[in-house]
């Protein structure tokens, strides 16, 4: 019995946490149930864009994460070697499962 109310507590502190707002993914905006954004983040003078790479981290639970959003993966994702602009997406699903993307465009 103790192990049932102790699996309960969890799970209601593990609920009350993702519909409290508490993002385990930063984005500029927030979503309590669902958040998805999309934002730049650099520009520079290179000329227009050609190509483009993407590169994403995975988070559970804000408990555990992997994967490589560096710019530097993005940008061997999709051949680019100059960069023209960086943005980023962010999803985040009840504080359960959020996914950070870095999106690299240039030539």
């Amino acid at each position: 019995m103790k192990q049932v109310s102790r699996l309960s507590l969890a799970v209601i502190a593990l609920a009350g946490l993702g519909l409290s707002g508490c993002q385990i993914v930063a984005s500029p905006m927030a979503g309590a149930i669902f958040g998805e954004t999309k934002y730049g983040f650099v520009a520079t003078d290179a000329s227009a864009a050609s190509k483009e790479g993407k590169a994403c981290g995975t988070s559970i639970l804000g408990l555990v994460a992997q994967g490589d959003a560096s710019i530097q993966a993005a940008k061997a994702a999709g051949g680019v070697s100059t960069v023209a602009s960086v943005d980023h997406y962010a999803k985040n699903i009840l504080g359960v499962y959020g996914e950070w993307c870095t999106i690299v465009r240039g030539n």
